[in-house]
């Protein structure tokens, strides 16, 4: 007998200009697996189809999603993967362009060995295991649970802070190539309740203008730029317009004054300028003013997509955006997004 069911997670952005490593938003972009148990095979077998195709591996101890899928089985009693597994993925997030490709993979990878296992887990420990394996919560929370998200990690006690922070070798060790089923048995359990989170108010007018340059930037690169240390100054100028832009975002109608404000950031923006060349003309020459209908400009993650928040005027906002790159010799794609919902699998 076969048995099938889709699992689907959206992209998403993080840091929404003043909220470094803080919120996220779920955006419609999608990572859609469809999986089949009962089709004859040994190995689970891996079919990949749209962004990052020609990239990904196929081998289910080197691709990102089933390795996470194997340490959730793992860590609750489940040795390996049931028999006669296959997964169709097919992606439309792009890698390394600040929409949460990865984060999106390894939400991927915790709901199906949630679903391959039937462990019934709930929001909060699948969010626990998303964790284990990658350390910043604010996207895999908003790719989790969906909409505009505030996220944290919590001060737990030594000993469970210790269980949080082994080595990610150790939550995902690499499988040499001789590894058998007993390889790599006891993997770290994460301890309960590592991060928490509050779903914000979203105005439903709002929507996001993705920007992509056509070229990609690494989250280890993009942190590589910031500083170690920061103003007091800087830092409360963050959290002032952090405090306003979760609410105003909610509100009905959108203040562009307030929010275009309240987007701005003095934390990790102003570093990474010398990373997206064409940033700063972005962030300074387009307005609500010039362009009625914008609401706020940001990096979507570390970049290097643009994120516009906007009500209407769409093609105006993305074509003066992309005339800015284009100064830079750079290429753009644009999409308009919605704020989507959170992850799901469907029997």
């Amino acid at each position: 007998m076969v048995n099938s069911f889709i699992i689907r997670v959206p992209a998403t952005s993080a840091n929404i200009g003043p909220g470094f490593d803080v919120v996220g938003l779920s955006l419609s972009l999608y990572l859609t697996l469809t999986v089949t148990i009962g089709e004859t095979s040994t190995l689970p077998v891996i079919t990949y189809s749209g962004e990052g195709a020609d990239e990904v591996p196929l081998d289910p101890y080197r691709n990102l999603m089933t390795r996470v899928a194997l340490y959730v089985l793992r860590c609750n009693g489940h040795r390996t993967f049931p028999p006669d597994l296959s997964i169709h993925c097919h992606n439309e997030i792009p890698f390394g362009r600040g929409l949460g490709s990865s984060g999106a993979a390894v939400i991927a990878g915790v709901l199906l060995g949630d679903s391959l296992g039937k462990l019934n887990l709930s929001r909060e420990r699948m969010l626990d295991y998303a964790l284990m394996v990658e350390r910043h919560p604010d996207n895999v929370t908003a790719a989790l649970v969906g909409g505009f998200v505030g996220s944290y990690l919590r001060e737990l006690d030594p000993q469970a802070t210790e269980a949080a922070q082994v080595p990610l070798s150790e939550v995902l060790p690499e499988y040499p190539p001789d590894a058998g089923e007993d390889w790599g048995l006891s993997p770290p359990v994460p301890p309960l309740g590592i991060g928490h989170y509050v779903r914000f108010n979203w105005n439903s007018s709002i929507k996001a203008v993705a920007i992509i340059p056509r070229f990609e930037l690494s989250t280890a690169k993009a942190r590589a730029v910031l500083p170690e240390s920061y103003s007091r100054k800087d830092l409360v100028f963050n959290m002032q317009r952090l405090a306003v832009l979760t609410t105003a975002l909610g509100q009905t109608p959108p203040d562009p004054e307030l929010i275009f404000e309240a987007m701005k950031d003095r934390v990790h923006q102003p570093y990474r300028k010398t990373l997206i060349p064409g940033l700063p003309a972005v962030t300074s020459l387009i307005t609500p003013a010039s362009h009625p209908g914008l609401l706020g400009i940001c990096l979507s993650g570390a970049g290097p997509t643009i994120l516009a928040l906007a009500t209407h005027n769409f093609d105006s906002i993305a074509g003066k955006i992309q005339e800015i790159f284009q100064q830079e010799q750079i290429e753009v794609d644009w999409k308009i997004l919605e704020v989507a919902g959170g992850s799901t699998v469907d029997y």
